[in-house]
């Protein structure tokens, strides 16, 4: 078969719709004095991955912006101004996408993102990663619903209120779920909003599965048996979560694409998170902890991942779970990518290339890039609709 040229990647990506489904540029880039989400910007100059321009060549037609707090104390003072960093947050994301409603603008439902396609504008889905900034307030769902938020990720590398995580060096807390998690998840499920397990330990996935009334979904992980980080998931969960409905977006985070048993990366970056668990997040605290997660990741850098670990993932997913249930959820601004042929948006077209040569059809590849995620979007919805009649 012939390469594929850049031509027939974009033209694919015109007629089918393409979503990412993690992304972290509104903690990353808006909230950057001066920083213009309209205006195409360098990876190699400020390190950002996502902008307008570059989405416009990358031929994605929406992401999922993630509203990303770090774990910090988990007392009443450290939950409410990690609630108060989350709403701050999304308030800028709601002015950056007025400032450029004529390019794009908020979908909180499927049919509203293939509207916003069909108006040659780009859509944005919005979520939480890690559930800390819900403080343990239910009400808080509700909250950020209004807001907007249709997809919630239950954790992030150290254990919540909400779940156990697969990264915290003391091991399980809750072992899965926590009551209160039962109650976020069931709130959710009211709501229409998707539950997301990445970064959630295993045990935690196994009781989402169980608890949750609308499919699930990795929003941004990978198979463990093509790397055996405990971000990833082992073949029985997966088909677990198949089985449910669910999908798996494969994550380009480097540590978590090759084995690289020397790295000490993941427990290094855990090692800080322990050290300010207790600490109220102040912008004096989080400061003091992104100088500290420089100096390790200066200490441990990346694998040197490829385009191929990328797709190399996605195709053993699909082998596990059938091309019905997995996604694309890169990671950027948020670690992942960064390698050459996915260094940021733009680069999208790169992994349809690379699929078509493989001999991937238009209908497999518009399941991929979309279909599957609007699907499960759509039964959120449908769930909650349900409840309500």
């Amino acid at each position: 078969m012939n390469e594929p040229t850049d031509l027939t990647a974009r033209a694919l990506h015109d007629r089918f719709f393409t979503i990412d489904t993690h992304i972290d540029t509104p903690t990353a880039s808006f909230l950057r004095p001066g920083w213009d989400f309209g205006a195409r910007h360098d990876y190699a100059v400020d390190g950002t991955q996502c902008d307008l321009p570059r989405m416009r060549e990358g031929g994605i037609d929406a992401l999922v912006l993630a509203v990303y707090v770090g774990q910090a104390a988990r007392s009443p003072e450290g939950l409410a101004v990690a609630h108060e960093i989350a709403l701050k947050c999304f308030a800028r994301t709601h002015e950056v996408l007025r400032e450029n409603e004529t390019t794009c603008g908020l979908a909180m439902t499927a049919a509203a993102a293939l509207q916003l396609k069909a108006a040659g504008k780009r859509a944005f889905f919005l979520s939480i990663e890690n559930a800390y900034s819900l403080g343990r307030e239910v009400a808080h769902v509700e909250k950020f619903h209004r807001l907007g938020v249709r997809m919630i990720g239950l954790t992030h590398m150290l254990n919540n209120d909400v779940a156990d995580a697969s990264t915290d060096p003391r091991g399980p807390e809750w072992g899965g779920l926590s009551p209160f998690g039962r109650e976020v998840v069931a709130d959710c499920n009211r709501h229409g909003i998707v539950l997301d397990a990445s970064h959630a330990s295993d045990e935690a996935l196994r009781d989402l599965l169980d608890v949750s009334r609308a499919p699930v979904v990795l929003s941004h992980s990978g198979p463990r048996a093509m790397c055996d980080h405990p971000r990833n998931v082992g073949d029985e969960l997966l088909r677990a979560l198949a089985a449910q409905g669910g999908v798996l977006q494969i994550n380009a985070l480097p540590v978590a694409l090759r084995d690289d048993p020397d790295n000490g990366r993941t427990a290094a970056i855990a090692q800080v998170l322990m050290r300010y668990k207790d600490a109220v997040p102040t912008e004096e605290m989080r400061a003091a902890e992104n100088r500290d997660y420089d100096v390790v990741c200066a200490r441990h850098p990346n694998p040197p991942a490829n385009l191929e670990d990328f797709i190399r993932h996605i195709e053993h997913a699909v082998a596990v779970m059938s091309v019905d249930h997995v996604g694309i959820g890169c990671d950027f601004d948020g670690g992942g990518g960064a390698f050459e042929g996915l260094r940021d948006v733009s680069d999208y077209p790169n992994i349809t290339r690379a699929l078509v040569a493989r001999g991937w059809s238009e209908a497999d590849l518009a399941k991929l890039w979309g279909g599957n995620t609007l699907r499960v979007l759509r039964a959120a919805k449908d769930t909650a609709e349900a409840r309500e009649a």
